[in-house]
């Protein structure tokens, strides 16, 4: 009787492992971009280190509209510059990307980029047509509402012939399928439709328009007038030198900079893209003295000040040549970027009363200022960044860190990138920042996910779609 009991239970227990692991089986399943493997890339565990500053951004204050609190056992995390509560959540990476740790991202051969598609449809508006890029029925089948994996499609005709450039070589990578050559990079006053703002009002922060009002849009958006403010390289005839291609270096904020000695051939490039502490003075044999265009949200920028001031931040650098680019996450982007375009105070919000000539000099034009298209930073995240964080409680939280989002956009303008201070596979060698004073180790936190970050820019490197710079 005692034996029949015991085999009973071995028997339940059995089945209830079983079943167990079934269950956990199911539940880790592929994401919406499954992965293939990188060439010749070693990848470690990484571990979570607290009470240190996070990544290449500043951390985020109290009021900062994140969608969730942090964890409990998070709650005493601080900024090491100021005694306020941080409300960036580490994430432990070692079990987010089991498979991403030997892997990279694979894309859907399904797709289309040059919109010929029979799946793509024409918006009637009274604005000239915008037309959307629609998934395929496998994508959408599966896609959770908060995604949107549908763009607007712009037909602007690219600014060079680069007969070897990004454009003319990416349909032979595996990026081909998902790369949209007709994606809008920046917004302009024809996107701004009432049919438009209803459908991006549906996806929060930076991935659409749920934060700002209709009317606020328009008027935004109505200051910047002219084909300065939606083409990237509005200067381009006067510096091109007769040259084919259009030659950018996109430099990062990381430590892998210092002694670098790279300051020289980051200011040889056509254009030099810089984003949040982007401090030069003390450093430039490493990173160079040019900036053309700076990458930024009105939140990172007096975040900056915040963090980075006692280790030499001034505020946005100013030159004849450098354009500002907003990362909107907020309204109060769209107040900044009305009030510099029309030289008036912030009219309300956080920035109430602020005169964005403080931070932009006194010579900041309607021409200096653009704003990336919430279509661009969620088609980003969707195809190139899909983080396993879009399957949590954190989904809403997430979104490509500003380095990355200034890196794709490089990608989708440029004819060749050259990519500067980004995080590599050995980057527990050199502190967060090049400029930090004290070796600050990176930390990874729930909003960014660098760590797929860095597989991209390995991925990118092999294919030949940008040269990224790495330690020997």
């Amino acid at each position: 009787m005692a034996l029949r009991r015991t085999l009973l239970l071995g028997l339940v227990t059995a089945i209830g492992l079983m079943f167990f692991y079934i269950l956990c089986v199911n539940l880790e399943g592929p994401p919406t971009w499954s992965t293939v493997p990188l060439k010749n890339f070693q990848f470690f565990s990484l571990g979570v280190t607290s009470d240190s500053r996070g990544a290449e951004e500043p951390l985020l204050r109290d009021g900062d509209r994140l969608t969730y609190p942090p964890p409990s056992s998070n709650s005493n995390l601080t900024d090491q510059h100021e005694n306020t509560r941080a409300e960036r959540i580490p994430t432990p990476l070692n079990t987010e990307h089991k498979q991403a740790e030997t892997n990279a991202l694979e894309v859907p051969k399904s797709s289309s980029d040059d919109g010929s598609d029979k799946t793509r449809t024409r918006i009637s508006t009274k604005a000239p047509a915008v037309k959307l890029q629609q998934p395929t029925e496998a994508v959408r089948s599966k896609e959770p509402p908060h995604i949107g994996d549908t763009y607007m499609s712009d037909d602007i005709p690219p600014q060079t012939d680069c007969p070897d450039g990004i454009r003319s070589h990416v349909s032979d990578t595996v990026f081909g399928a998902r790369f949209l050559k007709n994606i809008p990079v920046l917004q302009r006053v024809k996107h701004a439709t009432s049919e438009q703002h209803q459908r991006l009002s549906h996806y929060p922060g930076a991935h659409g328009w749920s934060n700002i009002d209709h009317m606020t849009l328009l008027e935004t958006l109505a200051a910047l007038n002219s084909s300065a403010n939606w083409g990237m390289f509005d200067d381009w005839r006067d510096r091109s030198d007769k040259s084919e291609c259009i030659r950018c270096a996109v430099v990062g904020n990381g430590g892998i900079l210092k002694d670098s000695k790279k300051g020289e051939e980051i200011d040889s490039h056509h254009y030099v893209f810089r984003t949040n502490g982007a401090i030069t003075k003390g450093f430039e044999q490493d990173v160079g003295t040019r900036t053309t265009h700076y990458t930024f949200s009105t939140n990172t920028l007096m975040n900056s000040f915040r963090s980075y001031k006692g280790l030499g931040y001034k505020g946005p650098p100013q030159s004849k040549e450098t354009r500002y680019v907003f990362l909107p996450d907020h309204d109060r982007d769209y107040l900044m970027v009305k009030a510099a375009a029309t030289h008036t105070l912030v009219e309300r919000g956080k920035e109430q009363g602020k005169d964005p000539t403080q931070y932009f000099g006194k010579d900041v034009s309607a021409e200096k200022l653009k704003l990336y298209h919430p279509d661009f930073i969620r088609y980003i995240r969707n195809r190139f960044l899909h983080s396993k964080t879009l399957d949590g409680r954190y989904k809403n939280l997430y979104r490509p860190s500003t380095g990355a989002v200034m890196l794709l956009a490089a990608l989708h303008t440029c004819d060749k990138v050259s990519a500067y201070g980004f995080i590599t596979p050995d980057f527990r060698k050199y502190s967060c920042h090049y400029y930090d004073r004290v070796f600050s180790p990176l930390v990874f936190y729930a909003n960014h996910d660098l760590k797929l970050e860095m597989i991209l820019w390995q991925q990118l490197h092999q294919a030949g779609l940008i040269k990224l710079y790495m330690h020997e």
